[in-house]
């Protein structure tokens, strides 16, 4: 589906019906990348309506004029969400830069959100800035790596902790289809501006309802011990940080993501109630 905002044809694709649930994807990537790691989460539970959408210059949302900033991108999810969810109470899930949208969305629409699931979040929007640990392979493969195109073998090889078949053929269906699609000349342009001119993390009270703070021990990307900074900020934050794991923590450690992740649902269920 498509809905005008800002003059941006954002795309997007809904799954089921309930409690909106927005999710908000990552850099270079598009929606696979979460319906990929959310859709197993609702294959026995209900009362949910999924909500995915390709940021901008991302999937098959195009980079436009308008939006030259991650301020711009906010506002332009904001309003997003006025249209196709409008006073309505909803929960959120973002993953790395998704995970920086995210925080600002909670700051702009505090009473509305029930619930925020945190996914290898960037915290500070400058790389240099980072509190990082070192790149670690835990999984070596090199017959799988041999078998890859060359182009493949040097996405993945690199970016992963964990070498093997299932987390290959993951990366390749949820984060290389949005990667080979990427308008690189238009998000090359917006990292350049950094993040917010304002602190999104400086909320007037904690928020009270329930959020998860999933994080890779071996993420070199954005790390884990920033998120840790933040997790005041959430009175009822569980936070999660998982060995042999990097920045696709949702796929390298899959099994914990779904009990962690469905554990929160029953969370926000039973706030709800």
């Amino acid at each position: 589906m498509e809905c005008i905002v800002r003059d941006t044809p954002v795309y997007y694709e809904t799954y089921g019906n309930g409690i909106p649930l927005l999710s908000l994807h990552g850099y270079f990537v598009d929606h696979h990348l979460m319906t990929g790691c959310m859709e197993p989460l609702f294959v026995q539970r209900t009362g949910w309506q999924r909500i995915y959408l390709d940021l901008p210059g991302m999937g098959k949302t195009p980079g436009t004029e308008q939006i030259n900033s991650s301020e711009d991108v906010l506002e332009l999810v904001l309003d997003f969400i006025d249209a196709v969810i409008p006073n309505q109470p909803f929960a959120l899930a973002g993953e790395s830069y998704g995970g920086l949208i995210s925080r600002g969305v909670l700051q702009r629409r505090f009473q509305q959100l029930v619930g925020m699931a945190l996914i290898c979040p960037v915290i500070t929007a400058d790389y240099q800035q980072r509190d990082l640990p070192p790149h670690t392979t835990i999984v070596e493969d090199p017959q799988l790596l041999a078998s890859l195109s060359p182009t493949n073998a040097a996405e993945f090889g690199p970016m992963v902790v964990v070498q093997d078949t299932y987390n290959w053929e993951r990366f390749r269906d949820e984060i290389l289809t949005g990667v080979h699609i990427a308008n690189y000349a238009f998000l090359d342009k917006l990292q350049k501006q950094g993040g917010f001119s304002f602190n999104v993390d400086q909320l007037e009270q904690p928020f009270p309802r329930p959020v998860i703070l999933f994080t890779g021990r071996q993420d070199s990307i954005v790390g884990y011990r920033d998120a840790w900074n933040v997790l005041e900020n959430y009175s009822r934050g569980t936070f999660a940080v998982l060995d042999r794991a990097g920045h696709n923590a949702q796929i390298e450690q899959s099994q914990l993501f779904t009990a962690l992740m469905g554990e929160w649902l029953d969370r926000v269920e039973e706030a709800m109630r």
